[in-house]
């Protein structure tokens, strides 16, 4: 089993989802959304503001992130299913598949995961459906938004199974300005230490930082690759990306 996070933008990504509604084993889809929901808040004369790479979200903007979201996960699940892996668009909230807790109360309605209905997953797969879950969660007080990438962390280390975040990057770079010098191999530690003196920066932080809690969570190694038509055979193999093991015992991948 894999769990997949990918970004929300669909426009374009038909090859990429033809690989996974054709990839032989089973998957866990979680998507992102955030163009689709910028341009929708800003249609509507709301302003997006950001902090620390999270989207301000007060609760007037609420009902909107939640719309874009469900009904991208929708699309995302009809496409799978038309091209023959028949599939189930979750909103986080249905059968509260995920539970959360507000993050900061500077962010609006912003969260953290602090449960996962597994169960629910392991049902719809027993019936041979693939889950496809919008990042938004149930918690006191209504929804909250969740990081996709935070989201991806939480039920792949929940399950126990690996995650593999398709980006727009070739993995995680030992020189940034080279797109060559991708590293094959991290370990925790070393991805830690790469945050710490530089090398990993800027938009890549964040995805690291979620790659690294979701070891922590229980997830045996996170890949992190460019979501590009072919990739998903290719990454397993060791060609592209970046995979983050606990504790590195070969880089062999």
């Amino acid at each position: 089993m894999l769990v997949v996070k990918i970004g929300g933008s669909l426009d374009g990504a038909q090859p990429l989802v033809r690989d996974l509604a054709h990839h032989e084993g089973e998957l866990i889809v979680v998507h992102g959304g955030g163009p689709r929901i910028g341009a929708e808040l800003e249609a509507r004369g709301f302003e997006t503001r950001f902090e620390g790479g999270l989207r301000v979200t007060p609760p007037e903007q609420m009902a909107v992130v939640e719309q874009v979201l469900t009904q991208l996960g929708k699309e995302l699940a009809d496409r799978l299913s038309q091209l023959g892996r028949l599939s189930v668009g979750l909103s986080g909230r249905d059968a509260r598949l995920l539970r959360a807790e507000p993050l900061d109360e500077r962010l609006g309605r912003v969260g953290r995961i602090t449960a996962v209905n597994t169960s629910l997953l392991f049902a719809l797969m027993s019936r041979h459906l693939t889950p496809v879950i919008s990042p938004i969660a149930s918690a006191e007080g209504g929804p909250l938004n969740v990081n996709a990438d935070e989201v991806a962390a939480a039920v792949a280390g929940c399950l126990g199974e690996p995650l593999v975040y398709l980006t727009d990057v070739p993995g995680v770079l030992a020189d940034p300005a080279d797109p060559e010098s991708r590293i094959p191999v991290l370990d925790g530690a070393e991805a830690e230490a790469r945050i710490q003196d530089g090398t990993i920066a800027g938009g890549m932080i964040p995805k690291v930082r979620a790659a690294l809690a979701a070891l922590e969570f229980g997830a045996p190694w996170v890949m992190i690759a460019p979501g590009e038509a072919g990739s998903l055979p290719r990454l397993l193999s060791g060609k592209l990306g970046t995979r983050i093991v606990p504790e590195k015992i070969s880089r062999e991948v």
